[in-house]
């Protein structure tokens, strides 16, 4: 009996006539490497020295603003803070770092507005002068902000600006709108017609339709549209040196200029006013750093 089942089973698992053999291959004990695959070691040796190169600078910063005046350890060791201090009462940084924090927010704002209407315009409406148009646009890139000082002065001055935030704010809007414009076209490009179309046979005018269906798809776009005008504001220094005179108007790139005297730079008050200068661009980039990844893809979606 044993042996008639034992002959059933061998009839049940074995292959039928004609079929041929397959050729036994055996398990891979271990993954192998893809063709194209680097080892580890070639990926994270250049990325550490990349990451030393740029870490140094700042370890070097923070150790003039926290350590004692006139101290040499290369550790920040007993830490002070009265380089901070210092630079922000009696050099009035508290004031700058006020006046900086208005122009970067305000050029943010009025760059993403305009920026969002004109992109939406050369996105989705054809018009004569549309190529003529965006290879303007493309051109005023190559135009070095110092060419253009004089002719903002003097249209400054006739309309009696000088000397105000408000002048910095639409000089720095004016030459951040080419390319914010220019990218926002392309996310809106990205954003299929048809969903907007959807919108229109549901009821919603063309700017409802814009608010719920495209505005949405944009947002990463928009952050990082908005992310770049607000550093490039924080950190620009000709504008706010030639249109501000008063100390109570400058911003911190000009505050950080009085830092550096004619005979001797107070390296302490120096590095802590870089500190305060870089604190705030470090937390913009921390906090929308997955959306500015993804702004360049933004409106991605298949239609």
């Amino acid at each position: 009996m044993t042996a008639a089942l034992a002959e059933t089973g061998d009839r049940r698992t074995a292959p039928p006539a004609g079929t041929p053999a397959i050729p036994h291959t055996p398990r891979r004990t271990r993954r192998h490497r893809a063709f194209d695959e680097a080892p580890r070691w070639q990926i994270y040796l250049p990325l550490g020295l990349y990451l030393l190169f740029t870490l140094v600078p700042f370890y070097w910063m923070l150790l003039f603003a926290l350590r004692p005046a006139g101290s040499t350890s290369l550790v920040p060791w007993p830490i002070t803070f009265e380089h901070f201090e210092k630079v922000w009462n009696e050099r009035s940084f508290g004031v700058f770092f006020q006046n900086s924090m208005l122009v970067g927010v305000a050029t943010l704002v009025t760059t993403t507005v305009i920026a969002l209407s004109g992109g939406y315009a050369l996105a989705r409406f054809d018009f004569r002068v549309k190529n003529a148009f965006m290879l303007a646009l493309l051109c005023s890139q190559f135009i070095p902000g110092a060419l253009m000082l004089v002719p903002l002065f003097e249209i400054f001055r006739n309309l009696r600006m000088i000397n105000s935030l408000e002048s910095v704010i639409i000089a720095e809007t004016v030459f951040q709108l080419p390319l914010s414009i220019i990218l926002i076209s392309g996310f809106i490009k990205n954003v299929p017609v048809s969903l907007e179309e959807a919108a229109w046979v549901d009821g919603c005018s063309r700017l409802r339709a814009f608010r719920a269906v495209v505005l949405p798809l944009l947002r990463p776009g928009l952050i990082a549209v908005g992310s770049f005008a607000f550093v490039h504001s924080w950190n620009h220094f000709l504008f706010a040196l030639m249109f501000l005179s008063e100390q109570d108007k400058q911003t911190i790139p000009v505050g950080l200029n009085t830092l550096i005297g004619a005979d001797s730079v107070d390296l302490g008050a120096l590095a802590a006013g870089g500190v305060i200068a870089a604190v705030p661009v470090v937390i913009v980039f921390a906090f929308i750093q997955k959306w500015l990844i993804t702004g360049f893809s933004a409106g991605a979606v298949k239609g």
